[in-house]
């Protein structure tokens, strides 16, 4: 709230009433709507990530924030991280947590901020970690199951696994991250891509590969039947088009 100026303040305020969330949540949708408020009001009821839970205790969700984070540190840091994730049952590299982060608004993998934890467990509703873990099934079943909520985070996560101070991600976290969230075949060229990166491009990841690669695996057919070689896909994807191409013509000979 400090880095904003006086018109965004009022903003901020003025949303934070409309839609009875805290300055923080307010002000993070303000931004996603880019400062816009009658965007920002239609975002916050469109979007599964603003779904507003039951009230909760405000003293719970501190008592909470305090068991995970050191002393007098208004962070949780990753041994506290670790922690809350022994207590969840899940393993910390677990898509879930990715879950987890996107609805807390967590800015960086392995730490969140004493707003992002308590603001977030109040959006979602949740006073204790056992009202957490009740949740994480059908959290799991939400990005499986529903495109929208899928969308959502796989922006998110590159933003988030994207280290301070750089804008493009590194391309063993992408090769990480595209594996996380396309488990299970959720993407059948996923393999390909990951080599195709590897022998041909072996740099970091831009935010606009990223978010095309995700609009390419969800009106792409895996066998590229329906691929429009004068469509307005970037050059890196129709190199790998391409690659993929080639790499099944070997084959068939």
């Amino acid at each position: 709230m400090n880095q904003l100026n006086r018109a965004q303040k009022d903003q901020v305020k003025q949303l934070a009433q409309v839609v009875d969330v805290s300055d923080k949540v307010a002000a993070e949708v303000l931004k996603a709507a880019n400062w816009s408020l009658n965007a920002a009001v239609e975002l916050y009821f469109s979007s599964p990530r603003y779904a507003k839970g039951p009230a909760v205790d405000p003293n719970l969700l501190d008592a909470l924030f305090k068991r995970y984070s050191e002393s007098g540190q208004e962070v949780i840091l990753a041994d506290g991280v670790v922690a809350f994730c022994e207590d969840l049952a899940v393993d910390p590299s677990d898509v879930v947590m990715l879950v987890i982060s996107w609805r807390m608004g967590a800015r960086h993998m392995g730490e969140f901020t004493r707003a992002e934890f308590t603001a977030g467990l109040e959006t979602l509703g949740l006073d204790s970690v056992d009202k957490l873990k009740e949740q994480l099934p059908q959290m799991r079943r939400s990005l499986q199951t529903d495109e929208g909520v899928f969308s959502e985070v796989y922006r998110y996560a590159f933003g988030f696994a994207t280290e301070k101070g750089q804008k493009s991600l590194a391309l063993d976290t992408a090769f990480a991250m595209w594996r996380l969230l396309f488990d299970d075949g959720k993407w059948p060229l996923l393999d390909h891509w990951c080599d195709f990166l590897t022998e041909h491009h072996n740099k970091a990841i831009s935010r606009d590969t990223w978010n095309q690669l995700l609009e390419f695996s969800k009106s792409i057919k895996p066998d590229l039947c329906n691929y429009d070689a004068e469509g307005a896909w970037p050059y890196l994807i129709d190199e790998f088009v391409e690659y993929v191409q080639t790499k099944n013509s070997e084959i068939s000979t």
